[in-house]
């Protein structure tokens, strides 16, 4: 979840970590710093807060350097504060260390440090980690080349470390090395002009390196002004060729609008264009026939924001395909996983293709299967991200880019348009190949043609839609607790909307199947707690109408989601979409539920890109 940024090179390193930081700023802000090495020394500043704070301290108190990594916290062990803000140091304040990920095992290092006379100065995990790199500095100084000390010695430090972490280490006995390594966190490196990166994301990297390399797990890299070792698990030195990076596709910008989110939301329309013109109306996707095909079942495994775009896609795959789906938490998946069932096709769900406990259960996965390899059966798995050069990529064969450029607001919006319709193309396909020799069913061509007149549609709702939900926002200044429901393949969507907004209003919200409201939710009901219902025409509609009226009978405020007529005017406020096919009306629907939240959070004049206690990329358990 932190972000990491280090570089060394010929020019000044503090304007670069900032520069850089300012761009990992949403993957980490309760707290920052950086640390340079000059003439043998080390310098280090940080802040409580935003980044600005940084930035201010700078100006009265600069530090020299070519040589720096940098830090933006999110905080797992220890208050975020200054003390437990990174960079962190050792005794004698010659080594400096950068952190995103956990030490699992830092309780039972930080006490054995401490019976050799160590004085830790923060509550986090990662202040072990500068001390044993200072300890096995003194143990191999005069043993080995000044060239290897750093690198040796941060080798047996991580030796003694349990979890998952990347590392960025400076210390000011070699202020022209930076030693960085990576276990199961996510971890680049940035090749420019005279100069050379590290960071946990590229958006740090965009307008200053043209090449990256993504290190892999385990792998180790020496960093000078010279350029750059790599150094497999077992110490060896290896080579891999660098990928180019275009910068563009990195940069953050608001343009016109207030916030990240708002701008986000607003390109929706965007990404659906992107997809119909790749999807509908480009080549044939057969690079995916290898896991696509001969599909028994399929099973998601996905987190959060993307589970419910997982949701989507299960109702999808079974009711216009046919094929059995179960959707799994990822964080429970690895600690309970299911029965192996043969045909079955995995596919991972993950907006950064870093989501560590996704990771960890197509980790699993994809070693049960390997097991079964040797009986005939293919290694059917599938990743579907916004980042296709992440772990998630070097981890499964195949892998759908959702192609929704960089998202920078916390609270997934165009990543989640963009996670659905992946599974929408793979719906259409499992569903083209059940159908292949006869005549497509009627749900398939009417789901293709509602598909194609998508962006029109999000691009008119957008405009219209927008300011609806800005005026509607006013009635939620005293509101404490929502109810969304949704039915059949809406009921993501209310998952969704009262994620959206207690994610961003810190407002308590719960999204429930609409027939489930008289199985005991309904108690909560009164007219104090808004009810939100998604009414579609479809199989459902008259069903979700009545369990509206139950709520409205208790002086409930309801808000509808749904396409103008007669039978919406139970409603006190309706927000209106254009009348779709019930499939694919989720793509619609999510709208009103993302604006609505964004208004809401605005109008409260909360941090709406940033919100308390959240991260863009869960790296960590």
């Amino acid at each position: 979840m932190c972000g990491i940024v280090a570089t060394i090179g010929s020019r000044q390193a503090a304007p670069l970590l900032m520069q850089g930081l300012q761009r990992l700023e949403y993957r980490g802000y309760d707290s920052a710093g950086i640390a340079t090495t000059s003439n043998n020394q080390l310098h280090c500043r940080k802040v409580e807060g935003k980044l600005i704070r940084l930035r201010e301290q700078l100006d009265r108190s600069p530090v020299a350097g070519t040589c720096g990594i940098g830090h933006t916290r999110w905080a797992t062990h220890g208050k975020p504060d200054a003390l437990n803000a990174h960079p962190h140091l050792d005794s004698a304040d010659e080594v400096a260390v950068v952190q995103n990920g956990i030490i699992e095992n830092h309780r039972l290092l930080r006490q054995q440090l401490q019976q050799e006379g160590v004085c830790f100065r923060s509550q986090t995990d990662t202040e072990v980690v500068p001390h044993l790199v200072a300890r096995a500095l003194g143990q191999l100084q005069g043993e080995v080349a000044e060239a290897d000390l750093l690198r040796l010695a941060v080798t047996r430090a991580i030796d003694q470390l349990e979890g998952a972490y990347a590392l960025a280490v400076i210390w000011a006995g070699l202020p022209q090395e930076l030693v960085v390594v990576r276990h199961q966190a996510p971890l680049l490196i940035g090749l420019g002009e005279g100069q050379f990166f590290c960071a946990s994301d590229t958006p740090a990297l965009a307008e200053v390196a043209s090449t990256i390399l993504s290190l892999d797990n385990g792998e180790m890299a020496r960093l000078t002004p010279l350029g750059v070792e790599l150094f497999d698990p077992s110490g060896q030195r290896t080579q891999r060729t660098p990928q180019p990076l275009c910068g563009a596709e990195h940069v953050a910008d608001k343009r016109q609008f207030r916030h990240f989110m708002l701008k986000e939301i607003h390109e929706q329309a965007d990404v659906a264009t992107a997809w119909v013109e790749r999807c509908l109306y480009g080549p044939p996707t057969d690079h995916l026939s290898p896991v696509l095909d001969d599909v028994g079942h399929v099973q998601l495994l996905a987190c959060g924001t993307s589970r419910h775009a997982a949701l989507v896609g299960a109702h999808l795959l079974e009711q216009l395909a046919d094929i059995p789906t179960t959707v799994h938490y990822a964080s429970e998946f690895r600690y309970a996983p299911p029965p192996l069932a043969a045909k079955t096709l995995t596919i991972a769900v993950t907006q950064s293709g870093e989501t560590a406990d996704t990771l960890a259960a197509l980790t699993i996965e994809l070693e049960r299967r390997r097991s079964r390899e040797g009986l005939g059966e293919p290694l059917q798995l599938l990743g579907i991200t916004n980042r296709p050069h992440s772990s998630l990529g070097r981890l499964v064969p195949q892998i759908i880019d959702i192609a929704a450029g960089l998202e920078t607001g916390v609270a997934a919006t165009k990543s989640f348009l963009g996670q659905m319709l992946a599974l929408y193309s793979i719906a259409l396909r499992l569903a083209s190949q059940r159908h292949s020799g006869v005549s497509a069913s009627e749900q398939l061509i009417a789901c293709r043609e509602g598909l194609e007149q998508l962006p029109e549609q999000l691009s008119a709702l957008l405009q219209t839609m927008d300011q609806q939900c800005a005026t509607l926002a006013h009635e939620f200044a005293e509101t404490q607790d929502v109810i969304y429901l949704g039915r059949g393949i809406n009921y993501p969507i209310a998952l969704e909307g009262a994620l959206k907004l207690k994610e961003i209003s810190y407002i308590h919200a719960e999204g429930y199947p609409a027939g489930e409201m008289k199985h005991g939710p309904i108690a909560l009901v009164d007219q104090y707690v808004p009810v939100v219902s998604i009414a579609t025409p479809g199989r459902v509609f008259e069903k979700v109408l009545s369990n509206a009226q139950e709520a409205k009978a208790r002086d409930a405020r309801l808000i509808g989601i749904g396409p103008e007529c007669a039978d919406t005017e139970i409603f006190d406020v309706l927000l209106p979409i254009p009348p779709v096919h019930e499939l694919i009306s989720p793509l619609l629907t999510v709208i009103p539920m993302q604006l609505l939240a964004y208004h809401v959070a605005a109008h409260r004049g909360l941090d709406v890109d940033q919100p308390r206690n959240l991260a863009k990329s869960v790296t960590v358990e």
